[in-house]
C-alpha cells in the first residue's frame, strides 16, 4: 500500500518528522489567532495528523497518535493556554481525527486504490463533517465556558476553519507521503509549479497589504494554479492564501479591515468564507483536470496496448479508409509479405491479385453497410513476386479523423499451406471421382458412367421425345490376340480400339468399356436407324488399319450390335436388343453390324 518502512530509525524520524509538524502548525495558528479565547482562520494540524495517520499501517497508530497528542498540548501551552484548555482543546482535536482517520480507514483499506476514489470522497466529506462537528462542539463548549464567549460564534468558526484545513491538509499530507515531491510537479515542471505558487503568494501579498476591496484578485492565480497543477496547485495555493490571509489580517491589514464594527471574530468568519470560496472555485477544477488526466492516461494506455498488440502480433494489423487507402500497417507485414509498412500504407490495390480485387471491394462495402464482420480469403502479392494467400477478419469501427464516418480494421494471417492443401485435397477428390468413372486402360468411361448417363439419356427422352441408339461392341477373336500374342499386346489393342471409338463418333456421343473386350457407344438424337448405321459402318472402316504390338501387326476387326428407339424405351430392353443384335452379327460372320428395333415401353 505505501512505501513505510519498519526499520526502527526510520520509525522514530517519521514520528518525530509528525511531531515537529503538529506542532509548529499549531503554535502558528494559535499565535496568528491572538490569543487563548481566540480561535484561528484555518486549522492545519488536524489535517497533518489525519493525512499521517491514513499512509501508515492501523497497527502503528497508538504511538502516532500519543505524540501528535502531547504536540499539540505543547504547541497550546506555548502559546499561552492553561494546561486545562489545552489540554482540553487538544483531546477535541484528537477526537476530531480519530473519527476521520478511523472511519476511511475501516470503509476504504486501500485508499491508494484508484478504484475507490470516487467513493474515498463521499466517505471522507462525511466523516469530516462529522468529525469537525463533533470536535467543534466540544472545543466550542471549552472555549465558551473559559472566556464567556459566544457558544454558536466559537463552533461556527471552528468547524469551518477545522473543515478546510481537513480537506485540504489532509489530503495533501497523505498524497505528499505517498508520492514525495512528485506530488508537487513532475520532475521537469516543479519551476513551472514554483512560479505559479509565487505568482499565487505574491498576488496575496498584494491583496492583504491593500485598503481597497480587491479580494477577487488572488483568485485568479489560485485558479490558474488549480488549473495548471491540479491537486498541489490548490492545496499549495489555498495554504498560501489562508497563511497570508491570516497573517495580514492579524496585523491589521488588507480589505477585511474596510468593514467596521465586526471585531477580530467577525473577520476571522470573512476570511474563512474567503478561504472556503477558493476551495469552492479551485477543487471542482482540479477534480476535473485530474479526470481529464485519468481518461487521457486511460486512452494513452489503450492506445499503447493496441499498439504493441498489433506491432508484436503474428496477423498482420491493417487500418484503411473504405476506399481501400491503408492509414496503418503493422510490422508483421514485413515477415509475411516482404514490404515494410511504409511501402503499403496508401492505396496499394496493385498488391491484391486482379482475380481478387472486384471480391475484396465488395466484400469491404458489405461490412460498412451491414456493420458486421467478414471473412474472406485472397491473395496478395509478396514483395519477392508471388502471391500469399491471406485470410483476413474484417470489421468496421469510427473514423479517428472523420466524425461520424466508418473506417475498416482487419487482422489477415498467412493461410497459403492450408489453401494450397485443400487446392491438393481437392483436386484428388476430383481425381478419385473421375477415377471412379473412367477405364483406367483406354481412358474411356466404365460401366458406372456408362449406366448413370444411359438412364439419364432414357428420362430425358420421355421428356424431350427424341430417339436413342445404342452400340454394343466387341472385338472379334480378342481371345486369340491374348492367348497368341499376350495381355500386353491384348491391351495395346483395346487402347488403340477405344481411341478409333472415340475419333469416329461425335463429341456428345459417349464411349464406354464395359469390360474385357465388350464396349458401347449411347448416340442422342439419332434422327433414324440409317443415322446410327452410318456411324456403324464408319467404325468398321476405321478398324481395318493394322495395329502394331511388340511382336507385330495385328488385324481387328469388330462387330456391333445396334439397338434404335425413337420412343420411350424401357433401359433393360434396349439393352437387351443390342446385346441381341450383336450376336446376330457375330453369327453373320463378324466385321459387321446388325440393327433392331426397340418398341415403346409401357411404363
Amino acid at each position: 500500500m505505501n512505501s513505510f518502512s519498519t526499520s526502527p530509525p526510520r520509525i522514530w524520524l517519521d514520528r518525530s518528522a509528525m511531531t515537529l509538524m503538529i506542532g509548529v502548525t499549531a503554535w502558528l495558528s494559535l499565535t496568528l489567532a491572538r490569543g487563548p479565547g481566540e480561535l484561528a482562520a484555518i486549522w492545519i494540524g488536524n489535517g497533518i495528523f489525519t493525512g499521517w495517520l491514513l499512509s501508515r499501517p492501523t497497527s502503528t497508530w497508538p504511538p502516532y497518535l500519543l505524540l501528535g497528542l502531547a504536540a499539540d498540548i505543547v504547541a497550546h501551552l506555548a502559546a499561552g493556554y492553561s494546561a486545562l484548555h489545552a489540554t482540553s482543546i487538544s483531546g477535541s482535536n484528537l477526537l476530531e481525527v480519530l473519527i476521520v482517520a478511523g472511519v476511511v480507514r475501516r470503509l476504504v483499506p486501500d485508499v491508494g486504490d484508484p478504484k475507490r476514489w470516487i467513493s474515498l470522497g463521499g466517505i471522507a466529506t462525511g466523516s469530516t463533517l462529522v468529525a469537525c462537528a463533533a470536535s467543534g462542539l466540544l472545543g466550542a463548549s471549552i472555549t465558551s465556558a473559559l472566556y464567556g464567549s459566544s457558544l454558536v460564534t466559537n463552533f461556527i468558526s471552528w468547524f469551518a476553519a477545522h473543515v478546510v484545513g481537513m480537506v485540504i491538509i489532509a489530503t495533501s499530507t497523505l498524497v505528499v507521503l505517498r508520492e514525495g515531491l512528485d506530488f508537487v510537479a513532475a520532475p521537469g515542471r516543479r519551476w513551472a509549479f514554483l512560479t505559479s505558487m509565487l505568482l499565487v503568494a505574491a498576488v496575496s501579498i498584494a491583496v492583504f497589504s491593500s485598503r481597497y476591496p480587491v479580494l477577487f484578485m488572488a483568485y485568479p492565480p489560485l485558479l490558474l494554479g488549480a488549473f495548471r497543477h491540479r491537486f498541489a496547485g490548490v492545496a499549495v495555493g489555498v495554504i498560501l492564501l489562508a497563511v497570508i490571509g491570516s497573517i495580514g489580517t492579524a496585523m491589521g491589514r488588507g480589505p477585511l479591515w474596510l468593514v467596521q464594527d465586526i471585531g477580530t471574530t467577525g473577520r476571522i468568519a470573512l476570511l474563512q468564507i474567503y478561504i472556503a470560496g477558493g476551495c469552492l472555485m479551485t477543487i471542482p477544477v482540479a477534480l476535473a483536470m485530474a479526470e481529464r488526466k485519468r481518461l487521457t492516461a486511460r486512452v494513452r494506455e489503450s492506445e499503447h496496448r493496441y499498439r504493441m498488440l498489433a506491432d508484436y502480433s503474428h496477423d498482420v494489423i491493417v487500418r484503411m479508409r473504405v476506399d481501400g487507402e491503408r492509414l496503418y500497417v503493422s510490422p508483421s507485414a514485413k515477415d509475411m509479405l516482404g514490404w515494410s509498412p511504409e511501402e503499403m500504407v496508401g492505396s496499394r490495390w496493385d498488391l491484391v491479385h486482379p482475380d481478387d480485387r472486384d471480391y475484396q471491394m465488395r466484400m469491404m462495402a458489405q461490412v460498412i453497410s451491414s456493420g458486421q464482420p467478414s471473412t474472406a480469403v485472397y491473395r496478395v502479392r509478396h514483395k519477392g513476386g508471388h502471391y500469399v494467400w491471406v485470410e483476413a477478419v474484417t470489421r468496421p469501427i469510427p473514423s479517428a479523423d472523420r466524425i461520424g464516418e466508418q473506417d475498416i480494421i482487419y487482422a489477415g494471417r498467412d493461410v497459403t499451406r492450408r489453401v494450397v492443401a485443400e487446392q491438393a485435397l481437392e483436386e484428388s477428390r476430383l481425381e478419385l471421382e473421375r477415377l471412379a468413372r473412367i477405364d483406367t486402360l483406354t481412358e474411356v468411361a466404365n460401366r458406372r458412367q456408362f449406366d448413370e448417363r444411359l438412364s439419364n439419356t432414357l428420362m430425358r427422352m420421355r421428356r424431350q421425345g427424341f430417339p436413342v441408339a445404342l452400340m454394343y461392341l466387341d472385338i472379334d477373336h480378342f481371345k486369340r490376340i491374348n492367348d497368341g500374342h499376350g495381355h500386353a499386346a491384348g491391351d495395346q489393342v483395346l487402347r488403340i480400339f477405344a481411341r478409333r471409338l472415340l475419333d469416329s463418333v461425335r463429341s456428345t456421343d459417349l464411349v464406354a468399356r464395359l469390360g474385357g473386350d465388350e464396349f458401347a457407344v449411347i448416340i442422342e438424337d439419332a434422327a433414324v436407324p440409317e443415322a446410327a448405321e452410318v456411324v456403324a459402318r464408319k467404325l468398321i472402316d476405321a478398324m481395318h488399319g493394322s495395329i502394331t504390338v511388340d511382336n507385330g501387326c495385328l488385324d481387328v476387326t469388330t462387330s456391333i450390335g445396334i439397338a434404335y428407339s425413337s420412343a420411350p424405351a424401357d433401359f433393360t430392353a434396349l439393352l437387351s436388343a443390342a446385346d441381341s443384335a450383336l450376336y446376330e452379327a457375330k453369327n453373320a460372320g463378324r466385321n459387321t453390324y446388325r440393327v433392331r428395333q426397340v418398341a415403346e415401353s409401357c411404363s
